[in-house]
């Protein structure tokens, strides 16, 4: 399975020296992965500049990948991490999944838009992930659980206080992209800091590894966000209503970026949830935000080039094609950007703020002022259309990101890779609120 997003669909853009093939060469790229998966060695070498074939042979680019093989595994999917302008020649780095590890790869092209050079980049130092100062360890524990759907066990964690009974329980459900039960990026792990600071606050949660970590090849076709999210999410609140030590009139699901979005939708299709927390959750269409992020990142690159310009727009001509809301004559299971057309479809004709206006549960949506990837523009849209109701809190924190720290600026991805913990300001307001009695 091909992928060109990262975290909520954030796709780097950098100069313009290829700005008409851009689009073209990221897929290209995870392509010539796919080339050599299926051992089409001499179409895969015609991707390579003559000044590299008369260096590397056709046998020697197949004896490499078969040494990879041997070591990492079968190839079960790719991503574009990133990509950028340097000079005379343009990068894409290419995260290759593969049954035994994950390898991220540097394939380096010229202005012909031929590879000039592929190399695999070294993994990066790891960093011990430090639990926030807000988790007690006396004061919870963790146990091991499952979240069960037909055909797929997802492996997921308990966590709930070492004393008592009858708390509250809330279900943690990832954003966009396959990821851990921890949501980890670099030395981050959001949604365990969220559910050891609920723990230590006597509230019990529920998180669990995301279903296109575990079963990528299931998204190959004409999946949706049913399979994505939904379908792992409502068993998840039914594994809670199981447990004997909570209280089942306090059920709540927390949702971040795409799961606060969807959050709306879990909350039809499990009337019993007391409430929903929408973390970072855009109120706009998938298409307006990935366009956004584009457009934030170009004037991150400072490029003022009238090349650059026409780069962003053929971008945004290109998103422009995700706004599809019926399939047509286009196959349900055709690929746009990385995702299917009834995956688009599905989520452009489902409308997250009209669909929470009519929610009689209580709604918490919670916004990060340094967050690049999802705006204060959304959380002003939440606001305009619910900030009347007495069932919704609205709260806007300036200084959290997209992972729910606190920063100094927006900054870029980079900032991720520093450690910082989930705000405790944010902890504490969404303990308050569960507990708070209406």
């Amino acid at each position: 399975m091909k992928k060109i997003f990262l975290l909520f669909f954030t796709l780097f853009i950098s100069s313009a020296s290829f700005s008409q093939g851009l689009l073209n060469l990221l897929g290209r790229s995870q392509d010539l992965f796919i080339l050599f998966s299926e051992d089409k060695f001499t179409e895969a070498y015609g991707n390579f500049d003559p000044t590299f074939q008369a260096k590397v042979t056709e046998a020697n680019l197949k004896e490499l990948w078969t040494k990879i093989s041997e070591q990492l595994g079968k190839l079960e999917n790719t991503s574009v991490l990133s990509s950028k302008n340097e000079g005379d020649f343009y990068r894409v780095i290419v995260e290759a999944k593969f049954t035994k590890d994950t390898q991220n790869f540097l394939l380096a092209y010229n202005k012909a838009e031929k590879l000039v050079g592929l190399f695999p980049l070294p993994k990066p130092k790891s960093v011990v992930y430090t639990p926030p100062a807000y988790a007690d360890t006396t004061l919870y524990k963790e146990k091991e659980i499952n979240v069960k759907t037909p055909g797929h066990n997802l492996v997921g964690m308990l966590t709930e206080p070492k004393k008592g009974t009858g708390f509250p329980i809330v279900v943690l459900v990832h954003g966009s992209g396959p990821q851990d039960m921890d949501a980890t990026f670099g030395p981050n792990k959001p949604l365990k800091d969220l559910a050891l600071g609920l723990a230590s606050k006597g509230i019990a949660s529920i998180r669990y590894v995301k279903r296109t970590k575990i079963y990528p090849m299931d998204f190959v076709g004409a999946s949706t966000v049913k399979e994505e999210v939904l379908d792992d999410a409502i068993a998840a609140v039914a594994l809670a209503r199981t447990l004997p030590e909570v209280n089942k009139k306090q059920l709540y699901l927390f949702g971040h970026s795409l799961g606060g979005v969807l959050a709306p939708r879990l909350a039809l299709l499990a009337p019993d949830l007391n409430g929903i927390i929408l973390a970072a959750a855009p109120a706009r269409s998938l298409t307006d935000i990935i366009i956004e992020q584009n457009k934030y990142m170009f004037a991150q690159a400072k490029d003022t080039t009238n090349a650059g310009k026409k780069m962003l727009d053929s971008l945004i001509k290109e998103f422009d094609k995700t706004r599809i809301t019926k399939l047509g004559t286009m196959k349900a299971d055709s690929s746009l950007f990385g995702m299917s057309a009834a995956y688009w479809v599905d989520l452009n004709n489902y409308k997250q703020v009209e669909t929470a206006k009519k929610l009689k549960q209580r709604i918490f949506i919670a916004q990060g002022g340094n967050d690049f990837q999802v705006s204060v523009t959304d959380f002003n849209l939440w606001n305009s259309a619910l900030g009347k109701k007495k069932n919704v809190t609205l709260k806007l924190y300036p200084d959290l990101n997209h992972m729910l720290s606190s920063q100094t600026e927006k900054g870029t991805l980079q900032q991720y890779e520093t450690p910082a913990s989930v705000s405790p300001a944010l902890v504490n307001d969404i303990a308050a609120w569960i507990k708070l009695k209406i």
